[in-house]
């Protein structure tokens, strides 16, 4: 049924769309030009050491040590900044936080800690935050960063003292072999600092050298600090991350440029355009019900600030269009049953809202 739907889609498109307007055309070659724009500015200096490190905390990170922590038995304090971060920890994308939200909140995390990471969980991942900041302003992937960290801590706070839910039961964790911890975090600093370099706007010849020398002491660690399995499953993993990503980042883009174009500038203007109450209410619930595939949500966004989009509806976009979708929606309401899914999404919309108003002011 799916294929039927697809391929009846792209019949329909090529049978209806009038291909010959100029209106179309320019929308179509605007899609190119935003996603050669990308392929030349954030793929190789944002996205690709993006992976990378996304693939070291993936293979190379204890994963047992960060869900025990968001066990019934840990203090507060502990656990919810924790759930509200692990995200990065886990190196968690939009299709995986789903069933690791399902596991952790069925194996005892309890309701407060489960909700803050599915908050935070698709937001905090290295690649959004990097490339939010290089392609929207350093500012608002800080903002977002922040934003999306705290409302997850407070939603999840609230979430708990509403239902008095803390969790029954543990997590069954098992030993790791992992490789040494120093070696580990001194490699996953380099591709780190290799990121951060690679957007700021130093002297080039001081930036691209630093980057260099940084690419081949990466790369002679990968190959003989490391035992060799674990260098091709932080390879392989790197790589799944690359491909499942990739694909939907480039459709998104060109999206993105078809929607600047044919989208008129007076109606996102007119719904977005200001910071006021309405706006961030409006933008919280698109991105509510908006799927966003892991990144795409950064070309989209931009193409709604180039026709007018105002910067606190920009962040409330961004934090309700991560946690949720339609999609998202339906499974956590199986999850969790219909008073507390409702309840989690009103807090997601009301937060996202908030977060907007006060960013916008800024």
């Amino acid at each position: 049924m799916k294929d039927f739907v697809i391929i009846l889609t792209i019949f329909l498109i090529f049978y209806f769309v009038p291909f010959n307007a100029s209106i179309v055309q320019d929308s179509i070659l605007n899609g190119f030009q935003m996603l050669q724009e990308y392929a030349r500015e954030h793929v190789l200096l944002c996205l690709v050491p993006a992976f990378f490190i996304a693939g070291t905390i993936s293979v190379m990170l204890k994963k047992d040590a960060v869900l025990k922590l968001l066990g019934p038995t840990a203090k507060r304090i502990i656990s919810y900044p924790i759930a509200a971060v692990s995200g990065g920890i886990l190196a968690v994308c939009s299709c995986t936080i789903l069933p690791l939200f399902g596991g952790i909140y069925k194996k005892g995390a309890g309701i407060g800690p489960a909700t803050t990471f599915l908050f935070a969980g698709p937001a905090i991942n290295i690649a959004a935050i990097f490339l939010t900041a290089r392609v929207l302003g350093w500012d608002l992937g800080l903002a977002r960063l922040i934003a999306t960290i705290t409302a997850a801590i407070l939603i999840g706070l609230i979430m708990e003292l509403l239902f008095q839910e803390k969790g029954e039961g543990g997590f069954i964790t098992t030993e790791e072999k992992s490789e040494n911890s120093l070696k580990v975090l001194i490699f996953f600093l380099l591709q780190l600092a290799f990121l951060i370099i690679g957007g700021l706007k130093i002297n080039p010849a001081v930036k691209y050298t630093t980057m260099f020398a940084i690419s081949i002491i990466v790369f002679l660690m990968a190959v003989f600090s490391f035992k060799k399995d674990t260098t091709k499953s932080w390879l392989e993993e790197s790589w799944d991350f690359a491909k499942k990503i990739l694909p939907y980042l480039f459709v998104g883009v060109f999206l993105a440029g078809i929607i600047t174009k044919l989208l008129p500038q007076e109606v996102v203007t007119k719904i977005l355009g200001s910071n006021g109450v309405l706006s961030n209410l409006f933008a919280s619930v698109i991105g509510m019900f908006m799927y966003f595939a892991t990144l795409t949500e950064v070309p989209i966004v931009q193409a709604l600030r180039e026709l007018g989009m105002a910067k606190g509806p920009t962040l409330a976009l961004l934090m309700a269009g991560n946690s949720l979708s339609l999609p998202s929606m339906i499974v956590i309401t199986r999850l969790f049953g219909k008073k507390k899914a409702f309840t989690y999404f009103t807090l997601v919309v009301i937060f996202s809202t908030i977060f907007g108003l006060i960013y916008g002011r800024i």
